[in-house]
């Protein structure tokens, strides 16, 4: 059988393995906690580039390099690549496709897209012909911010609640040949509003999200927080990953396990002024493809619970005062 299924909520794929892994990160994100787990840190955020849109196609290219090389398989191997970014009509992975020439599933779930790729990319390896598969995310600090909030020379303050979108990217090769870590269940998330509308602020925001996915993965796959080694979120921050165990005590359920948060991990909190921590695609796809799966590969983890967060909403949304959406997506992964 190519997959089971557990419950509506939760798809079970059937021999999918993350072979290898490429994470490359800016240099504010390499002097961070996690630097040395990194397997490129860029010396600047891509000064070298005609512009930082280009820059980050850079980053999500070496990415894919990083992890092909460590796989053993050539462009030539892969059958389908998914990814996404945050950018306007995804041009980061699209503008990418033009070097790679692979077949292309553009996608986008802001800061919860690599795993929504991963879902994805495991599903039809799973279920289809699809054998060898990339998945990845990007994002890049300064197109984020030109985009979504206001040009760096504006000097504007940034509240306690406010993120810093990271100069990241990560990618997985996913297949069916035998690999260090196994996908082994994912649940993919439901939109989920609870009325917050301050884009500054989107930690609080997804919070409802990720704790809607972890009950209902859990629920569904008949296990408990403390059959994991870890439970990580993506991007909620401080504020988000606080309110989420607030979430959990007021349902009864108990978090027996290391529950950690990509934003929080990616920076440190005391000398690089991040506020509410990290941000972005490439958050959560930097920190799984480089630390998390060192974790996993090495054996100090059997089972990790990978969920990540996105705040759906454009500033087009925000100006017209709507409220922001969120949603997120969870991935299972075993070490082999």
């Amino acid at each position: 059988m190519a997959k089971e299924r557990s419950s509506s909520a939760t798809l079970l794929p059937q021999g999918v393995y993350i072979v290898s892994t490429g994470s490359v990160v800016g240099p504010k994100e390499g002097e961070g906690p996690l630097g040395t787990a990194f397997d490129r840190v860029w010396p600047d955020e891509g000064k070298r580039f005609s512009s930082y849109e280009k820059a980050e196609q850079q980053l999500l290219n070496e990415a894919y390099e990083v992890a092909l090389e460590k796989s053993g398989f050539d462009w030539s191997d892969i059958d389908l690549v998914l990814g996404g970014d945050l950018l306007d009509q995804t041009i980061s992975t699209n503008f990418t496709g033009r070097q790679h020439q692979r077949p292309l599933l553009g996608l986008f779930a802001a800061c919860a897209t690599f795993t929504e790729a991963l879902g994805l990319g495991s599903m039809l390896v799973s279920g289809s012909n699809a054998r060898d598969v990339i998945v990845s995310a990007s994002s890049h600090h300064l197109t984020a911010e030109r985009q979504f909030r206001f040009p760096l020379e504006l000097g504007y303050q940034r509240p306690p609640t406010a993120a810093w979108t990271a100069t990241a990217a990560g990618a997985a090769v996913l297949s069916k040949d035998a690999g260090p870590i196994q996908v082994r269940a994912v649940t993919f998330g439901r939109v989920i509003d609870a009325g917050g509308r301050d884009p500054n602020d989107m930690g609080s925001a997804m919070a409802p999200a990720a704790f809607d996915t972890i009950y209902r993965h859990l629920a569904s796959t008949r296990t408990r927080t403390c059959d994991y080694d870890a439970i990580v979120t993506g991007d909620l921050g401080y504020f988000g990953l606080d309110m989420l165990k607030v979430y959990a005590q007021e349902s009864g359920l108990i978090f027996g396990v290391e529950l950690q948060d990509c934003g929080r991990l990616l920076y440190d909190p005391t000398t690089q002024d991040t506020h509410n921590g990290g941000s972005g695609p490439g958050c959560s796809a930097c920190v799984f493809a480089g630390p998390l799966a060192n974790r996993l590969v090495r054996g100090d983890w059997g089972r990790l619970l990978l969920v990540a967060t996105g705040a759906l909403f454009s500033p087009t949304t925000y100006q017209q005062g709507e409220t922001i959406p969120c949603i997120a997506h969870a991935v299972e992964l075993v070490a082999v």
